[in-house]
């Protein structure tokens, strides 16, 4: 029996500070999967909202397979990559791998090139342009380096889709460049040696949404079965895989599910010695998650290339000699220190402006400028500044004489598209729909701020600047035990296309007089229906909510986990919102 749900879309009996919304479920194929799992009618909603709709689907999603995954040569351009890069080493040419500077690229090149090492014994090299001498993608100085010392194959990872001039000046030099990447191509495509990217015209591949580092595996993957070597050459590297996918988001549906899935295994089981070395020097002791990529390992990878130089990532994750790789751990948490310092100072004086600046809640978007800003960080602050204004945020700074900075939207909002109408004023932008880069000369700063305001104002809706809480299911408090998580648990991993669930439960009432706010800014729950249920539950910067929770009943969204504590496992949730309920009957 199904679940009958209170409301069809959108939930909104009072006006909250953040909107909830229940996504639309097809209840036709959550009662199909119910007849066919007999499960819980909650988790066949569960699995009909990631697309799953029926027996087989549903096992393929709760046990992902290595074998599940495509073949590589269905990507256009891969045999003509491949056969390349054979010639190259039977020529004795040499290569040179050159990636981006962010984890995705460092994580690609490091795989790509140690799957090359392995197998060549010729002239091999990796570049990772510098972030503020040499900027995005692929430079003529790489180009010029490449050239310079007698390169004559060149393979990108994460970049070179949109390089149609550099990718020429390569070819007039004499120098093949096979690209690999995954973002989204311009109307002209450069006229490389081979391009390997599932989102070109004209690639029959069947999943688009791979990672740089995800390519890259595909690449090494085919080089196996061409050269007729086990598989199992390849599948040490999905530690790195799965580490780009959670910091570069990506989806983790499809083909990166199976990737993340069996790169976390990898991660946990026999990681790569860099990874163990960040886990260790992180004190992250425990089975890691998506979460613990986004939020651990990613930051100190990305930190070299945004405080100093992103070779010491690449440098870190080849290297094999324990005492070696211990002092290069070191410096990127070094770092990654750095980093914070700079990304509070910076992010603690934009608050400062924007809260003096006249006009503040009245505009669409924000805008700052500041020379002496860290370019490094900027998209972090940017980021930052959303959370406390909720709106198309743009944080620019100075470097090599030129007004340059990080774009991030808000949901629903296509912060590209609303670059792209300032277009004349930039000298070079690119980026997708959350997330941007751009570049233009300061005397154009004004201007910018004034137009990319007045395109915000005009397309932005209502719905897009109020922060949005998607729900999956509503459940009551009987719901919330053991068995149920444990379901909950075979979801993962969890990250974009399959985020945790999130969950409403109505008509709750603080048991006892037991809520607590602590350290005066989070509110401790211990909350309980008509039915006898009873949970505890934690809402972090949500002390505010209190008087909501103490004079209840009080409706709450939630995700479900464990928490360990003195060698004690019990279930508990973790509030993301808390509003008072429509009705208020009697306890």
């Amino acid at each position: 029996m199904i679940i009958t749900m209170r409301c069809n879309n959108l939930i909104s009996e009072m006006k909250p500070d953040k909107r909830w919304a229940l996504k639309p479920a097809d209840e036709a194929v959550v009662s199909k999967l119910y007849e066919a799992l007999k499960i819980s009618p909650s988790i066949c909603r569960l699995l009909a909202l990631r697309g799953v709709k029926d027996y087989d689907t549903a096992k393929l999603f709760f046990r992902p397979e290595l074998s599940q995954l495509h073949d590589p040569f269905l990507m256009k351009g891969m045999k003509k990559a491949t056969d390349r890069i054979t010639e190259a080493i039977e020529w004795h040419e040499r290569i040179i791998v050159y990636g981006d500077y962010d984890v995705d690229g460092t994580t690609a090149v490091s795989l790509l090139y140690s799957f090359l090492k392995k197998n060549y014994a010729g002239e091999l090299a990796y570049y990772i342009p510098h972030r503020y001498r040499e900027g995005y993608g692929i430079s003529r100085q790489g180009i010029d380096y490449a050239h310079g010392n007698g390169y004559t194959l060149l393979i990108t990872l994460d970049c070179g889709i949109k390089s149609v001039e550099h990718i020429a000046y390569a070819q007039s030099l004499g120098i093949d460049v096979i690209v690999c990447d995954h973002h989204l191509p311009d109307a002209q495509l450069p006229q490389a040696f081979a391009i390997l990217n599932p989102k070109q015209p004209g690639c029959n591949y069947p999943y688009k949404e791979l990672s740089g580092c995800g390519i890259g595996f595909k690449l090494a993957s085919a080089l196996a079965k061409q050269w007729k070597l086990p598989i199992d050459n390849v599948y040490p590297y999905l530690d790195l895989v799965a580490t780009s996918i959670a910091a570069d988001i990506v989806p983790i549906d499809g083909e990166n599910r199976i990737l993340a899935y069996y790169g976390l295994k990898r991660i946990n089981e026999s990681p790569c010695l860099a990874i163990s070395t960040l886990k260790e020097l992180s004190s992250a002791n425990r089975i890691l998650s998506i979460s613990d990529l986004v939020f651990v390992i990613g930051p100190r990878v990305n930190a070299a290339g945004r405080m100093d130089d992103a070779r010491k990532a690449v440098e870190f994750f080849i290297e094999t000699d324990p005492d070696k790789i211990g002092v290069l751990a070191a410096a990127l948490h070094s770092d990654n220190d750095d980093r914070r310092e700079v990304d509070k100072s910076i992010t603690d004086e934009a608050l400062s402006i924007m809260q003096e600046e006249a006009g503040g809640p009245a505009k669409k978007s924000t805008v700052l400028y500041r020379p002496h800003w860290h370019k490094g960080v900027v998209g972090i602050v940017a980021s930052r500044l959303i959370d406390h204004y909720f709106r198309p945020t743009i944080v620019l700074t100075s470097a090599n004489g030129k007004a340059t900075g990080s774009a991030r939207s808000v949901p629903g909002f296509n912060i590209y598209e609303a670059i792209h109408e300032c277009r004349d004023l930039l000298d070079n932008y690119g980026g997708h729909f959350y997330a941007a880069g751009m570049t233009m000369s300061e005397n154009n700063v004004d201007e910018f701020i004034a137009r990319f305001e007045k395109t915000v104002a005009a397309t932005i809706t209502d719905d897009q600047q109020v922060p949005e809480i998607e729900i999956d299911a509503e459940i009551p408090l009987t719901f919330v035990k053991p068995a149920f998580y444990n379901l909950l648990k075979q979801f993962e991993p969890f990250g974009p296309a399959n985020m945790k669930p999130v969950f409403l439960t109505r008509e709750l009432y603080d048991y006892q007089g037991s809520s607590v706010i602590v350290k005066e800014q989070h509110l401790r729950v211990i909350a309980h229906q008509k039915n006898g249920a009873v949970i505890e539950g934690i809402g972090f910067g949500l002390g505010e909510k209190y008087e909501i929770v103490k004079n209840g009943p009080f409706d709450m969204v939630y995700n479900i986990e464990e928490n360990e504590h003195n060698g004690n496992t019990k279930i508990q949730v973790k509030l993301v919102d808390v509003r008072k309920s429509a009705t208020t009957p009697n306890p």
